[in-house]
């Protein structure tokens, strides 16, 4: 299965891409599974413009990212808490990225702390990012509190039991996205999610 990780925080050095590469680590652990990933802090993408979908410069790597997200049956989407929201980055991810990319496939909300919270960006992406790709979000979500002293490269500068907890939780999310991915695979190929009839969700 191929899996696409969207890192969510501006910094072109954060914690959540250390996450990322975390998990990365996991997916390709449990089986013959591959990653790709799109960092919005050392990639970013342009803001949303009147321009978007023409021949626009500055539109051009939107080509790849959505050639990247087709190809990918399942998705991580991680984000850290900033002033109790998602980055700006995020939300414009969602705004200028190929909704069909993403029609029916699962995804693994990732919620990231320095500190005890995390909580706001999971609730924030459930409420308002699936509506018109139709992106599946899983029941379970991951929440990365304390990041600086977990899933780290160093694993020196774990603390151990709050490193145990985590990777042994983030690696239970990580099969049920498996499963979903396999079993929404089946749901694309019915012909029941036909975007033609209705594009947008309501």
């Amino acid at each position: 299965m191929r899996i696409g990780i969207i890192v969510g925080s501006h910094r072109k050095d954060s914690q959540s891409a250390k996450i990322g590469r975390f998990l990365q680590a996991q997916i390709e652990s449990i089986g013959d599974h591959s990653c790709w990933t799109c960092d919005l802090g050392k990639h970013p993408l342009p803001l949303w413009d009147e321009e978007i979908g023409t021949d626009a410069t500055h539109w051009a790597p939107l080509g790849e990212l959505n050639a990247q997200l087709h190809s990918s049956e399942a998705i991580i989407v991680i984000s850290p808490e900033w002033h109790g929201m998602v980055p700006a980055a995020v939300k414009n991810f969602f705004l200028v990225c190929d909704g069909t990319a993403l029609s029916h496939k699962p995804a693994l909300a990732v919620g990231v702390s320095v500190g005890p919270g995390g909580s706001y960006p999971i609730t924030e992406l459930r409420v308002s990012s699936y509506k018109n790709n139709r992106m599946c979000y899983l029941p379970e979500h991951l929440i990365v509190r304390n990041c600086m002293v977990v899933m780290n490269d160093d694993t020196a500068a774990n603390d151990t039991d709050e490193h145990s907890y985590i990777s042994e939780r983030s690696l239970y999310c990580l099969r049920q996205l498996i499963a979903y991915g396999d079993a929404l695979i089946q749901v694309r190929a019915s012909g029941a999610t036909d975007l033609e009839a209705y594009p947008n969700g309501m």
